[in-house]
């Protein structure tokens, strides 16, 4: 009982910046789920791909992002893209701030969901190429005799079937990429983690983290009935069999 005031407690001083921390672990997730998608399905093509450089190039990338961890990364292009440029331009900080690319370079948002849009791209492609591999055989032949080309079998009949195919390893990948928004709080971001941190250092309360548990559980439902409610919309001719 009372570890559960002090929770309440806490939540009800630092409720501002938690909801601040909820609405950028929620922005970055969206975001860096929406546009990795995009990225992950001609990720996933080249995968497939019967040209040996196309395939393998995708294949190194996929290894190379999918072999390292995620903070690695982050840390690269959080601190590693700006150094680079700075060197591009030979350390003439006036003229990086003038080029185009500064308005990315001083938003940690916008470095933080390069790093992880790349990331989450490659973690998607690999259930999309699964579900475009489990297309049956006989729906690939009927549409080669039906006179399709190879990019209109691929448009109509593989990319929607294996999209619907992928769509709970979508889902997985969609909760894991929330969770691991907690790494942006290691680069002066406050997300909810950040705003625990934060809050931490304030108290020296370490309860205050159980104060995130909520807003994690709640996040995770709200992915697991969206991605429930599309299964069940684009996956309702599937029988649903008990174990």
């Amino acid at each position: 009982m009372e570890l559960l005031t002090s929770l309440f407690e806490l939540a009800q001083t630092y409720w501002p910046q938690f909801l601040r921390g909820l609405w950028l672990t929620v922005q970055l997730t969206v975001l860096s789920c929406l546009l990795g998608f995009v990225f992950a399905i001609p990720l996933a093509l080249a995968r497939l791909s019967r040209h040996w450089l196309i395939s393998g190039m995708a294949t190194v990338y996929s290894v190379c992002f999918r072999g390292s961890p995620l903070l690695v990364q982050l840390f690269l292009i959080y601190y590693g893209l700006p150094s680079a440029l700075l060197q591009l331009y030979g350390g003439d900080v006036p003229a990086m701030r003038a080029s185009i690319f500064w308005p990315l370079l001083d938003s940690p948002f916008s470095l933080a969901l390069i790093a992880f849009t790349l990331n989450t791209g490659a973690y998607m492609a690999e259930p999309i190429r699964g579900g475009i591999l489990a297309v049956p055989n006989g729906e690939r032949e009927a549409a080669l005799a039906c006179g399709m080309s190879r990019a209109l079998l691929i448009r109509r009949i593989l990319l929607p079937r294996g999209l619907r195919i992928a769509i709970p390893a979508l889902s997985n990948e969609t909760i894991l990429t929330m969770k691991a928004t907690s790494l942006v709080s290691l680069v002066t971001m406050l997300d909810l983690m950040g705003a625990a941190g934060r809050a931490f250092t304030q108290t020296y309360d370490s309860s205050v983290y159980l104060v995130l548990v909520p807003f994690y559980l709640v996040l995770i439902w709200a992915v697991a009935r969206i991605f429930g409610g599309l299964e069940k919309r684009y996956n309702r001719y599937l029988v649903r069999r008990a174990v």
